[in-house]
């Protein structure tokens, strides 16, 4: 269960990514931020991201169609 989530389904980049950053400066240190999203491309973004920011992907999966992430903030 994360402390917040963030429905970015039909969005294309780079709005989910710049959806999840706003979303994550409202969170302290160590809070989570589950993200949904449709655009393929999310995939390889978060891990990017992921790795530029300091937070922690905790957790990418896909079904249906619908990708889903676990966002830790560093």
């Amino acid at each position: 269960m994360a402390d917040q989530d963030l429905d970015a389904r039909g969005l294309n980049c780079p709005l989910p990514i710049l959806r999840a950053k706003k979303a994550l400066n409202t969170l302290t240190t160590g809070q989570t931020l589950r993200i949904i999203a449709t655009d393929p491309g999310s995939v390889k973004d978060f891990e990017a991201f992921a790795k530029q920011t300091g937070n922690q992907l905790m957790e990418s999966a896909e079904a249906n169609g619908e990708y889903s992430f676990v966002l830790k903030k560093a």
